[in-house]
């Protein structure tokens, strides 16, 4: 694996209807969702280590820490970029960072485990 701390990415959309919190069932008003929020931060995640690991070789989030500290309307673009923090054996630990037009949204920190792909799905069975 060719994993190191500093590594980064950024993900970021255009906050439509399907991801505001009515529509994820998370709240009543029309705004971002903090679960979809989430999956923009963990997408992050995943692209800061991507091509980078071994063959046969995925990452699963086993632990998010997200603060969502404000609300962005539908039509705001927000980023999210995640920096890779730690790597301890098989765990990375991300810090995840939030902002749309008018400033931060969200903050947070997202663990993963580097994982074996066919040995993981295997369990599942």
């Amino acid at each position: 694996m060719e994993l190191k701390a500093g590594l980064r990415a950024e993900t970021s959309l255009v906050v439509g209807e399907e991801d505001t919190a009515v529509h994820a069932g998370s709240g009543d008003v029309p705004v971002l969702g903090t679960p979809r929020l989430v999956a923009l931060a963990e997408a992050a995640t995943v692209e800061a280590v991507a091509g980078r690991l071994a063959g046969g070789r995925t990452s699963v989030g086993t632990r998010v820490e997200m603060r969502h500290l404000a609300a962005s309307p539908v039509g705001a673009r927000v980023t999210v970029e995640a920096v890779l923090e730690e790597v301890d054996g098989k765990r990375l630990v991300f810090g995840v960072r939030a902002v749309d037009e008018r400033g931060a949204v969200g903050d947070g920190r997202i663990e993963r485990v580097v994982v074996d792909r066919e040995r993981f799905l295997a369990r599942l069975q």
